[in-house]
């Protein structure tokens, strides 16, 4: 499994406003105060693979939280993504914040998050699937004020023949991604 991180600060890449909200009927779940709202996501809903996913990463005993979520198929392949020799890949991003106020405002405890993680993945058994960690600028909302802080997006791929074999194999990095998170939550 391929594993890397990246910081993505500049002025012109993505940012996240949280808690956030968008026209249309989008809307934030605080699925780490409200468990029982993870049935309203209809991502979740539609890949109970991640469902089950936010479920741990939001759990009361996880140090992370999550904000937004999405899973796509594509047959688009990049020319760096053709060392996996497949037709189709399988996507998905879940942007996942710390709990601890504290934490979120610390880019060193991002980055070091990041890294372990992806060092631990880069062990994992060779399957045709690719996670991507992007340290990004967050602005925290409370009552009365605004933080600028960080976040990190999650971007998992799993590749095959057809749309249903890269799903089983984003399936399979998605609970490695899960295991090494939550061993770098030990450490």
């Amino acid at each position: 499994m391929e594993a890397d991180f990246a910081v993505e600060l500049g002025a012109d890449d993505e940012t996240l406003e949280f808690p956030w909200a968008e026209d249309g009927g989008l809307r934030y779940y605080d699925l780490k105060r409200q468990p029982e709202l993870l049935p309203k996501l209809e991502e979740a809903r539609r890949v109970p693979e991640l469902g089950g996913f936010l479920g741990v990463i939001n759990s009361s005993s996880s140090i992370l939280e999550t904000a937004k979520c999405d899973t796509w198929s594509s047959t688009e392949i990049n020319p760096e993504e053709e060392v996996f020799g497949a037709a189709h890949k399988f996507c998905s991003y879940v942007d996942i914040l710390f709990s601890a106020g504290t934490s979120r405002y610390c880019l060193a405890e991002h980055e070091q998050f990041a890294k372990r993680v992806t060092q631990l993945l880069k062990r994992a058994p060779e399957i045709p699937a690719a996670a991507e960690f992007l340290l990004r600028r967050a602005f925290y909302h409370s009552a009365d004020e605004m933080q600028e802080g960080f976040y990190i997006t999650l971007y998992l791929f799993g590749y095959g023949d057809g749309e249903p074999q890269a799903r089983r194999r984003w399936a399979i990095a998605l609970k490695l991604v899960e295991n090494a998170i939550r061993q770098v939550e030990l450490m």
